[in-house]
């Protein structure tokens, strides 16, 4: 819940950065309320929303469809995300959900899933994180992405060791390829929680490492475009 009009000369300033580096894509999402505008003003990367409801229309006061964020621009949607699970109940049924009401008018998905801190202290954080996938993903690998990121690394400054993120993404890359086989080694998994740009060339290189999933550091230009630059230098490698 970022971003005002005056914010969108951040954004140009990105969209520029990333003309010059057209290997890496890039994309923002926006509040709702912007996703229009970016449209408007952007010409190199994606525009994207945080969050769909499951159905297209209906009594659902507050609620934005994926039909709606269509119309106004969005190439994708964020489903899943902790803080919608946290902060507004949301199921793996719920995203699961959601998920396919935006495939089913081609826009593009990524797909939340993390283990809270106590889940990671247990031992266990891969399996129920592959549990949680497996329970979130749509019938069909169209347009999809994976985002893992743990919630106790989210904002927090503290991010897993390369070698967690490897492990947790080969597991992540089990699960997709026996829900969808071949096609489930084609579906970009990508890293979320404090990326920033001294670290992301590191976490980027991680085994089954797609991307980033950019939170805080996305909000300016001088925060997310040397992760762009991060990500553009181990393309050349």
């Amino acid at each position: 819940m970022h971003g005002m009009r005056a914010d969108l000369n951040e954004a140009r300033a990105i969209d520029r950065a990333a003309a010059r580096l057209p290997k890496v894509e890039v994309a923002i999402a926006p509040p709702a309320t912007l996703i229009g505008a970016l449209r408007e003003t952007v010409k190199q990367i994606g525009v994207g929303a945080q969050n769909c409801h499951r159905t297209d229309k209906g009594a659902h006061t507050g609620d934005i469809s994926a039909p709606m964020l269509r119309e106004a621009g969005a190439d994708f949607v964020i489903v899943g995300h902790s803080e919608r699970r946290a902060d507004h109940g949301e199921t793996n049924a719920d995203v699961r959900a959601k998920a396919e009401a935006a495939q089913a008018i081609d826009l593009g998905v990524i797909l939340c899933v993390g283990e809270s801190a106590e889940q990671r202290d247990s031992g266990e954080a891969e399996k129920i994180v592959a549990r949680q996938l497996a329970d979130c993903l749509p019938d069909s690998p169209q347009r999809l992405s994976i985002a893992y990121e743990p919630i106790w690394a989210i904002g927090t400054g503290r991010v897993p060791a390369v070698q967690e993120v490897g492990t947790m993404h080969k597991w992540l890359r089990a699960v997709l390829m026996d829900r969808y086989g071949d096609e489930g080694q084609d579906i970009r998994i990508l890293y979320g929680g404090s990326v920033k740009g001294e670290n992301a060339a590191e976490l980027l290189s991680a085994s089954e490492v797609g991307g980033a999933l950019v939170g805080g550091a996305s909000l300016t230009a001088d925060g997310f475009v040397p992760i762009i630059a991060a990500a553009a230098s181990l393309d050349e490698q």
